[in-house]
């Protein structure tokens, strides 16, 4: 066995041979030093992760090769600013773990009217403190239905409703100087029926025959769907559509998108490729759509295989190569345990965070905090120099996603409790202040997803009198949990489900467009008159804001429970020494109480960094209902 520094140079040499025959004066280039220093760390990181994937292939080191040449390429485009961001972020700790990191979430037409109104909304987002803006996805998609932009038809091409090209790159601009991270998405599980290579797949043209996975009849289709769930099954059963000519295609969402064949490696290379594309456009962080499904193997579940982890393991190598600052963001919406193993400095730096999301909304229904206490005990922990995303909502619907062994031990029944959750939050259940609408409904099995704005799932809709306090409680938590919050545009100001979606045929049959509004001119004028409801939320908004921003005990991730004694506050402390903050929140309409003895530990006196208030701890403490709590609790 070779030497590991007798191979990384036999790697390095390849490589930089592979190279040379494309571009014989390489070393004369003003970016190859820099690039030859990445090679040595990262270069063998990559040819590992692919030759676990492709090593049984005759051509594995022509594989490697190609993806080196792509990774070069790509640093050849990026621009002067960007390889000054790129030597900044490496020597710098993650921006994504800063007290003054806050996301934000928008569709570029809806919330501005496209991408030049986004950038002329720069300044509100500044004063919203935001520092991380999520565009969803802008670039060309099919006409009618597109799963909301993540059908994607071209990467190269941004939606012609949008904009344009010029207009994304001059957003990545205005954002970066004011200090705000653009971040995109990479849809690379598939892509629309429409895009060129789909287009030549289905015409047998040489090269792109395997580019997705199709089959002649139903023999290898029905041996797949034994095992694999259906994602989509009021539009088709299984994993597969057929197309025109009698063929099966692999489709694990919509018949119009194809997924990718993986098992091809000239498919890796040409996504590589796309990747750095947008990474290029100035873009800085990538959410990674749909990590889950990217790999196949028969009698499986064809999710969370160890090939998908080895593949983003290495785009993340060559993303290092070509675009270190770039920053990866995982979506999976899956089993807790399967969430964590995409997180880490070598795959995913940044992950949705699912589990609290799904228990946020739980904690409001049951008015019970146990399953969400006892996830940010034993779930929450992350590796260092990784975070979470900590959201309420996004555009997408809501699934319950606790595992069913946590909730056991606490006397739950998974299934049962499931259902009770939806039929809660879609105003099935007597008693509930929510107005969602099912998703994926299936009202003879109780199966359901569930969409909604914020406002109209906490009861704003019907003027509960909570409704403003369980808004701002929910995204305190995401606010203070560990992580980097992330905002969906609108509910800042407390914006409603928007039924209107029924009336577009393109639209209609996905209720998740209920919860994706067109931006109010009415409640962004409103959001500074204390007597509406957008003032209210929106002042509350800013307190949360600005106390986060002048807590470094909020910095980083790490996390300490703290059990309130009441099952319906919870409790956690963030930072250490005198910078320590004790979180605590009433997910009750009643007023609480802390018995004094839980703070016997702790300072006898301490104030609430979200208003001033001082509490003598010494007595007890009382919450009101639906009450949030940042106090500043030093170690004593």
């Amino acid at each position: 066995m070779l030497h590991p520094q007798h191979q990384t140079r036999l790697l390095v040499a390849h490589a930089q041979a592979a190279l040379q025959q494309q571009q014989p004066q390489l070393q004369q280039h003003a970016g190859w030093p820099a690039f030859q220093a990445r090679l040595q760390v990262h270069l063998p990181v990559l040819a590992a992760e692919l030759h676990a994937v492709y090593g049984e292939r005759a051509d594995f080191l022509d594989v490697l090769g190609a993806a080196v040449l792509t990774a070069w390429q790509g640093w050849c485009e990026r621009s002067a600013a960007l390889r000054a961001l790129d030597a900044q972020r490496e020597h710098e700790p993650p921006w994504f773990t800063s007290e003054r990191a806050i996301g934000a979430v928008c569709y570029a037409d809806l919330w501005a009217g496209g991408l030049a109104g986004v950038r002329e909304r720069v300044p509100y987002l500044r004063e919203l403190g935001v520092t991380y803006l999520h565009v969803m996805p802008p670039f060309q998609v099919p006409e009618g239905p597109n799963d909301g932009g993540y059908a994607v038809s071209s990467y190269r091409e941004v939606n012609p409703r949008l904009g344009s090209m010029a207009d994304l790159r001059g957003l990545a601009e205005d954002l970066r100087r004011a200090g705000i991270s653009l971040v995109l998405d990479f849809v690379f599980n598939h892509t629309a029926s429409d895009h060129a290579w789909a287009r030549a797949c289905a015409a047998g043209q040489p090269g792109f025959e395997d580019f997705y996975i199709v089959y002649p009849d139903r023999a290898m289709p029905d041996a797949y769907e034994r095992t694999v769930r259906e994602i989509f099954p009021d539009e088709h059963a299984g994993a597969f559509s057929q197309l025109p000519d009698g063929r099966w295609i692999w489709t694990t969402f919509h018949s119009y998108q194809w997924d990718l064949n993986y098992a091809n490696p000239h498919v890796f290379n040409a996504m590589a490729g796309e990747m750095l594309a947008i990474a290029n456009l100035g873009v800085e962080a990538l959410r990674l759509d749909a990590v889950a499904f990217i790999w196949k193997r028969l009698g499986t579940s064809c999710e969370n295989l160890p090939e998908a982890h080895h593949l983003i393991r290495a785009f993340n190598a060559l993303a290092r190569l070509a675009a270190p600052s770039l920053v990866f963001k995982s979506e999976a919406i899956v089993h807790p345990d399967d969430v964590l193993s995409y997180i880490g400095p070598h795959e995913c730096q940044i992950s949705y965070n699912p589990l609290q999301m799904a228990l946020l909304w739980n904690s409001l229904a049951t008015r019970e905090v146990n399953l969400l206490q006892a996830a940010l005990s034993e779930r929450h922990a992350l590796p260092e120099g990784t975070a979470w995303v900590n959201y309420v909502r996004s555009h997408d619907d809501i699934g319950w996603t606790f595992a069913d062994e946590d909730a056991e031990r606490l006397g739950i029944r998974g299934h049962d409790h499931r259902q009770f959750l939806n039929r809660f939050y879609v105003n099935r259940h007597p008693g509930s202040f929510a107005r969602g609408v099912p998703f994926q409904d299936n009202p003879a099995t109780g199966d359901c997803r569930v969409s909604g704005t914020c406002a109209s799932l906490c009861g704003l809709e019907q003027r509960d009198v909570h409704a403003v306090a369980r808004i701002l409680l929910l995204h305190g938590v995401a606010f203070s949990s560990g992580g980097l919050p992330l905002v969906y545009l609108g509910d800042e100001l407390g914006q409603l489900n928007d039924h209107g979606y029924l009336q577009d045929p393109a639209r209609a049959g996905d209720s998740r467009w209920v919860h994706r509004p067109a931006a109010s001119a009415q409640r962004f004028a409103e959001r500074l008159d204390a007597a509406t409801d957008a003032g209210r939320i929106f002042a509350g908004f800013q307190r949360l804001v600005a106390a986060r921003q002048q807590l470094p005990g909020l910095r980083g991730g790490a996390l300490v429970p703290f059990h309130s004694g009441n099952p319906h506050v919870l409790g956690y402390l963030r930072g250490q020494g005198a910078e320590r903050v004790l979180v605590l929140g009433n997910f009750s309409e009643h007023p609480q109480r802390i018995d004094a003895a839980v703070f016997s530990a702790g300072p006898a006196q301490t104030a609430c960094a979200l208003g001033g208030t001082r509490h003598t701890l010494r007595d007890g403490l009382g919450l009101a209902p639906y009450a949030l709590l940042w106090l500043r609790y030093p170690e004593t």
